[in-house]
């Protein structure tokens, strides 16, 4: 590795430790949560190692805890993921010329907070400053997951119960942004909220398909408009 190569990555694990700090409590009571709802250390730690996708991984617990079919899980966190496409393109056209062979595991690693870091950075970025940013980022996700889990055996069932408002609480931090932003934005979530409750008042399908139905719908009715 030149030294080019290396400051590359030095500074890449240098923007990478804020999003370090970020991901480890909140990984933490992902794995609180995955405790509480039954998951095995083996499932819950593998649910990081691999999907690596905080909004999703908080929104498929939810969805095992309500028995939803496996069907369901993935097809619906296929769409809150869908917006990773782009976000891996945009990267992709940054580091143009550079060894892609390393792509895969770059595309991999974006997360709405890496895409972040690396879209707005003031300086030219490689491969290599992507792997070490993302790299630390999905250290902090998957450390902070096993602490979770670990302290989820020490804590009284009573607390680890509570701690399911941390989901929710979630998906009101990314959601209000938006809605604070646009009036468009909010009567669109408003709108798939509705379709939600409308779907699940007709019985179409199953119960578990209304959430990713209520998704395409409502995006499609965005598009639209």
């Amino acid at each position: 590795m030149n030294r080019e190569s290396k400051s590359g990555a030095m500074e890449g694990f240098k923007a990478g430790l804020p999003v370090f700090v970020g991901y480890f409590p909140v990984a933490v009571a992902f794995g609180i949560l995955a405790k509480t709802i039954g998951l095995s250390a083996g499932d819950s730690l593998s649910f990081s190692v691999m999907v690596f996708a905080g909004a999703s991984q908080f929104m498929a617990l939810n969805l095992i805890k309500t028995g939803v079919a496996f069907g369901g899980i993935i097809f619906t966190t296929f769409l809150l993921n869908l917006r990773h496409l782009l976000m891996s393109a945009s990267l992709a056209a940054k580091i143009k010329g550079q060894n892609r062979r390393w792509l895969p595991l770059v595309a991999f690693g974006v997360t709405d907070e890496t895409f972040a870091v690396a879209a707005t950075y003031p300086k030219s970025i490689g491969v290599l400053f992507l792997l070490a940013l993302e790299g630390t980022a999905y250290l902090g996700w998957v450390s902070g997951t096993l602490c979770g889990y670990l302290a989820g055996g020490v804590l009284s069932g009573s607390l680890r119960e509570s701690m399911g408002i941390g989901l929710y609480a979630l998906f009101v931090a990314i959601l209000v942004p938006g809605l604070k932003k646009s009036g468009f934005i909010a009567a669109l979530a408003l709108g798939s909220g509705l379709i939600h409750m409308l779907l699940n008042w007709i019985k179409l399908w199953p119960v578990s398909w209304n959430l990713a139905a209520a998704i395409i719908v409502s995006s499609l009715i965005g598009a639209w408009l």
